[in-house]
Formats: structure tokens, sequence, C-alpha cells
């Protein structure tokens, strides 16, 4: 099931508004699920491959729509939710909105062995931490934070860009 998800992503609605990236958040963000028979059904490659033809397609129709901006289709692993998520947005790789530290990665394969491993593993994984609520925090103080992998994949320039 979890590979037919994976699919679908590549044609539901797709918005690229640089100026309202809240917008594309809500409308290109998908949260998914796998109980655990179909994670023990799955190897790491089946996935990273299914991620993979979702992106090109993504980056097929940003072409298609002739935005001439960048475009990143990225894949995370929530440990909190215990859920992949994947989302496009009008930012490069280094600028995804999110509240704590990551690391862009371009390797998709550990992030979904992550998701994939047994439930006593899942619930072993460190917990991804939110830096927003740190604002003013004094340095000294403030605990370190270890930034989790997100893979990213942007869309190739336009060519009329």
């Amino acid at each position: 099931m979890l590979l037919t998800w994976i699919a679908e992503v590549a044609d539901e609605p797709l918005v690229l508004e640089p100026t309202d990236h809240p917008v594309e958040w809500e409308t290109n963000t998908w949260w998914l699920s796998a109980e655990d028979e179909d994670r023990r059904s799955l190897s790491v490659s089946e996935v990273v491959a299914a991620f993979e033809r979702t992106a090109s397609t993504v980056h097929s129709r940003v072409r298609g729509t002739g935005f001439t901006g960048v475009a990143t289709f990225y894949v995370w692993h929530d440990v909190q939710a215990d859920q992949l998520r994947c989302s496009t947005g009008s930012v490069p790789p280094d600028q995804l909105p999110f509240g704590g530290a990551y690391f862009p990665s371009e390797d998709l394969a550990p992030i979904v062995a992550a998701f994939l491993s047994a439930p006593e593993v899942r619930a072993a994984l460190p917990e991804p931490e939110d830096v927003s609520d740190l604002a003013g925090a004094d340095d000294r103080s403030e605990p370190e934070r270890v930034p989790f992998p997100v893979w990213v994949s942007p869309a190739p320039a336009h060519p009329f860009g």
C-alpha cells in the first residue's frame, strides 16, 4: 500500500507560490504511514525507487507549469509521528521550511531504512527537536540539537527560465 500512496503523490495538487510558503506546505505535503506487515514486505530499494519516480514526475509537472523559480521535492522520516513525509516547495534544499535543524541529503536509503525498521528499533531512534522555541535563548544554555536528514531532489531549472 505504501508504494501506491507514494505513486499517488505525483498526481496530487501542486502549488508553487514563492510568496506564500504556508499555502505550498498545506497543499504539497503528504503524510505516509504503513502497517508493520507492509513495512516487513518492502525493501529499502523498492521504496527509494518509488520516491525517485515520484520526484521525477513532480519535476516534469513543475517544468510543465512554466515555473522558472527553484523547486525542491523532499522526503523525511517524522520519528515522532512514525511517518514518512514528503513535500514540494519553491525553495532551495538549504532553505526548507523546518522549525528544527536538518541537513539536506542525496541519500534516501537511510531515511527509508529507519522508517521500515522493526518497531523496537524505531522506538529507539532519536526524535528531531524543534529549535524554533529557542529564539533569544542564551547560547550557553542552549542544548545541542542533532539535525535530521532530509532527502532533497531539486527540480532542474526550466530551460526558458
